[in-house]
């Protein structure tokens, strides 16, 4: 098994505390007991504040990980601590406090709501007639395209809710069955950067070695 794929297996003794992937595990009693649990060489790369990117990418990342870590925490005090941690990390990668703050504040307001509604599973909206309410436009970011809010602006103006017209989510296929979506979603990817030239993900497609391109200059 040493030999397989270039895997290198250990052997540790028995204990009541274990990290597997993003938890450590632990035996409290009859209990178990979850924190997060954060690999030493991670090097927290958060995307600086002078990035190319949308604005709902900061805010996404501070809501997506005030409630990984609230979820994943079992004590409160862990929980608080790690957050703590995370406040301070994006400080470290250029973030104004006095920003983070209110998005902190929103976050925890965020995951105390995500929490009730999941509580209550009778409160879940599901949609019995099949018909699509979302619709994706997927673009590519440029800090110098329209903001996505024009965008959806200009969809319900035009095409979702036009004046003097019937809006589109009124309106029925052949079938009878609602016919337009009731949203616009503007999706971001970001482009192309040095990351994706340098670094191929493709195993087998590495491309040219990074020596070879200040060999050009």
């Amino acid at each position: 098994m040493q030999n397989w794929h270039g895997l290198e297996w250990t052997c540790e003794p028995l204990a009541t505390s274990v990290n597997f992937m993003d938890l450590t595990i632990s035996i409290a009693g009859t209990r178990l007991s979850t924190t997060l649990y954060e690999k030493p060489q991670n090097l927290y790369l958060y995307l600086p504040p002078h990035s190319s990117h949308p604005r709902g990418i900061e805010t996404g990342l501070i809501f997506g990980q005030v409630l990984r870590i609230r979820r994943l925490c079992s004590k409160q005090e862990d929980a608080d601590a790690h957050i703590k941690q995370l406040f301070q990390r994006l400080c470290e990668r250029g973030h104004n406090s006095s920003s983070l703050i209110p998005i902190f504040s929103q976050a925890e307001d965020n995951e105390r709501a995500f929490l009730e509604k999941n509580n209550n599973a009778d409160t879940r909206h599901v949609d019995s007639t099949g018909a699509p309410q979302k619709l994706f436009l997927h673009l590519r970011y440029h800090p110098e395209d329209p903001p996505a809010h024009e965008i959806q602006q200009l969809w319900r103006q035009h095409v979702s809710q036009p004046r003097n017209e019937p809006p589109l989510h009124n309106l029925e296929s052949l079938d009878g069955r609602p016919f337009g979506p009731t949203r616009l979603i503007v999706a971001y990817s970001r482009p192309l950067n040095l990351r994706n030239t340098f670094s191929v993900r493709n195993i087998h497609n590495r491309g040219r070695e990074i020596s070879s391109y200040l060999s050009d200059r």
